[in-house]
């Protein structure tokens, strides 16, 4: 084995706000102990989520909260160093949803074996994990969006934006994705692919969603919430859809945001245009992995999904990775790769 003992990086505080450093805390433990059945592997790259904001308590979610003292959740990709169960074998590669540790226990229920011939080990954490799924299940499950129609994506340069907006140019839609700055925006436009993008911090913005949706809005994936929706919720054509994935801008919440109340302008559009708003939460939708990897394994390894990854190391970064994925300098996916040697 690498460390001697397993680091673990827990909830010391609940945020007020914002999340920041001192919200966290690094302790050390022994390593689990083995018994009949189960598997103990070690972490080589953790995954950092926006949603772990809302684990943290003292945000918009109503998620159960962690537990002060408690591990950090999320998923991992590890590989197995002891096996007592004749279904994992040492050596074998496994996602897991150990969180910011070194190590983890498992009888084998709630893992998922790795092939690493099939894909790269790290779409395990992005397109082929937790915020590919996400992707896909809003843009699969919950609506037939409009055939031909205008799809709007919003965070549509990180890891589940990226992949909703390539799954709608694939499906036929003519795709308009909205981030955060010129580079994001040029990404969407010619590596992505998208139709049009909008940045919205530009100070154009209204002018630039006047020319990127001249037929309006026919679907839309939300992942941001925020001060955009208002401006962009006047441009849903009757009978638009719309998914809602997360509301990232929302999540450190704990009060109406200040300033116009948009509630009553966005009733009069749903009643009047008769919109379609439904959401999920990926906790509550894992039976359709299965369904998931199907379809989009095969797009990752032909190659007609791209995707970006940043491999941050260290296990000491994740705290300050994390709280990277919220100041709007990041796209793709943030991963951290653990020394195995340490």
């Amino acid at each position: 084995m690498g460390n001697k003992q397993n680091r673990q990086i827990v909830l010391k505080q609940r945020p007020t706000g914002s999340a920041k450093l001192e919200d966290f805390q690094i302790i050390k433990n022994e390593i689990p102990s083995v018994k009949d059945g189960e598997i103990l592997f070690q972490n080589i790259m953790i995954s950092v989520e926006p949603y772990q904001r809302n684990l943290m308590g003292n945000g918009s979610s109503e998620l159960d909260s962690l537990d002060i003292g408690e591990t950090m959740q999320g998923p991992t990709v590890a590989k197995i160093i002891v096996s007592k169960n004749n279904d994992f074998k040492v050596g074998d590669y496994v996602q897991t949803w150990s969180g910011w540790q070194d190590y983890g226990v498992s009888n084998g229920s709630d893992i998922r074996l790795l092939d690493p011939k099939a894909a790269p080990l790290s779409t395990a954490l992005g397109p082929l994990g937790l915020n590919g799924f996400a992707a896909w299940y809003g843009m699969t499950k919950l609506h037939d969006f409009k055939p031909n129609g205008t799809l709007v994506v919003t965070g549509a340069a990180g890891s589940v934006g990226s992949l909703a907006a390539q799954l709608g140019k694939l499906r036929g839609y003519r795709v308009v994705g909205v981030a955060g700055g010129k580079d994001k925006v040029n990404l969407l436009r010619e590596d992505l692919g998208l139709d049009a993008a909008i940045d919205y911090k530009a100070t154009d913005l209204e002018d630039q969603v006047r020319k990127a949706l001249p037929d309006g809005i026919d679907s839309f994936y939300e992942n941001v919430g925020g001060p955009i929706f208002p401006i962009l919720m006047e441009y849903f054509n009757k009978d638009a859809k719309m998914t809602i994935s997360g509301t990232i801008a929302d999540y450190s919440n704990t009060e109406l945001p200040k300033g116009t109340n948009y509630l009553p302008r966005l009733i009069t559009i749903i009643h009047y245009r008769f919109l379609n708003i439904k959401a999920f939460a990926t906790p509550f939708v894992m039976d359709s992995m299965d369904e998931f990897l199907q379809e989009v394994t095969p797009l990752i390894q032909d190659g007609k999904i791209k995707y970006s990854e940043e491999f941050v190391d260290g296990f000491d970064k994740l705290p300050e990775t994390f709280l990277s994925l919220f100041d709007g300098s990041h796209s793709g996916k943030k991963l951290i790769v653990m020394a195995q040697n340490d």
